[in-house]
């Protein structure tokens, strides 16, 4: 099965939450990213969360990303996001351009307002005001990177314009795609998010759509679009073990749900299921179900993520490889020649 427009990247998105401590599951990461270059990847991303450690599991991604810039030597390094309301933003410019110039211009940047409204607590935040210090400081980044003077005169060393290409804002609005647009930003759409009232049974596409249809209108003349799907993917070999893996995956989240929230208790796991958006299975099961997303058709970048089943690490290098071998190109995608040479 082959989708109109084949996305032009092809991306491993990690949360960082394999069954371990943090020091292994950094490991365990790193080794994911070196295998998804192999394999011809063409990018990596990494997700910020402060605290709920099965949430996500890592709390500075430009130190992490660091070491994977380190451990690699052509796949592409991205936050997925940097929550910017919570960070000083001349550090977060400082830090992605020196990160950038070390690891070969290979660093994408994605922002976001952040959803984890209790950490704006903890910073000693209001997350009524989230929206306010995202745009000011975004602007503060756009400011830094093209080498303007800041507050006081002073510009940042090293600056780096190109940065300035490689905006990424996620969202989960019609609204945010259109300031995404408007600011000639990459947009950033969600592997899943909450359904309007009415829309339960909603598919992911049909409330994505207009959140493209606002980016690309939104979008100044002559800016190229950037437009990252992201989606659950688990590949397996049989379809008895995807199943297996699945099972096991989200009863860890309702179990994991029961602890936080005991008000979920009548929700079993086929429920969590049902109300998932991820594509499981075999390959040639998996690229049916990706096919008929038309959302994938207009993106010009599709990430895969393991979370919410979050399977062992063995099983997550597989579905890596079964994505690059079998998923992907069966949706249009083709590795460049220079990564074709690595997975030879």
């Amino acid at each position: 099965m082959t989708i109109a427009k084949a996305p032009l990247r092809l991306g491993f998105f990690t949360r960082v939450l394999d069954l371990a401590g943090p020091a292994e599951r950094y490991r365990l990461a790193i080794e994911q990213i070196r295998h998804a270059e192999r394999q011809g990847f063409d990018t990596a991303w990494v997700a910020q969360h402060h605290f709920h450690e099965d949430e996500g599991g890592l709390p500075a991604p430009f130190v992490f990303l660091a070491q994977a810039a380190a451990a690699t030597s052509r796949i592409r390094l991205g936050t997925g996001i940097v929550t910017l309301p919570l960070e000083l933003p001349i550090r977060v410019a400082e830090d992605a351009a020196v990160l950038d110039l070390m690891s070969g211009e290979r660093l994408e940047v994605g922002i976001g307002p952040g959803g984890n409204l209790s950490a704006f607590t903890a910073f000693g935040l209001d997350a009524a005001q989230r929206a306010e210090l995202f745009n000011a400081h975004r602007q503060v980044l756009v400011d830094a990177w093209a080498g303007r003077a800041l507050a006081g005169g002073d510009r940042l060393y090293p600056d780096r314009p190109p940065l300035l290409d490689r905006i990424w804002q996620a969202t989960f609005t019609v609204e945010g795609a259109r300031r995404a647009g408007a600011a000639g930003d990459g947009l950033m759409l969600s592997r899943t998010q909450p359904r309007p009232a009415g829309q339960a049974g909603a598919p992911l596409d049909a409330l994505q759509n207009p959140m493209i249809d606002a980016y690309l209108a939104a979008l100044p003349a002559g800016r190229e679009p950037r437009i990252m799907a992201s989606r659950s993917v688990f590949v397996a070999d049989g379809a008895e073990e995807a199943e297996r893996l699945v099972r096991q995956g989200f009863q860890r989240l309702r179990e994991r749900l029961l602890r936080e929230k005991p008000d979920t208790a009548g929700e079993s796991v086929e429920d969590l299921i049902a109300q998932s958006d991820f594509h499981a299975g075999t390959a040639e099961a998996v690229t049916g179900s990706l096919g008929a997303d038309t959302v994938l058709a207009r993106a010009t970048e599709f990430t895969v993520q393991v979370h919410s089943i979050d399977p062992p690490h063995a099983f997550t290098l597989r579905s890596i490889e079964l994505v690059a071998q079998k998923v992907a190109p069966a949706l249009g995608w083709q590795a460049r020649p220079d990564a074709a040479r690595q997975v030879a």
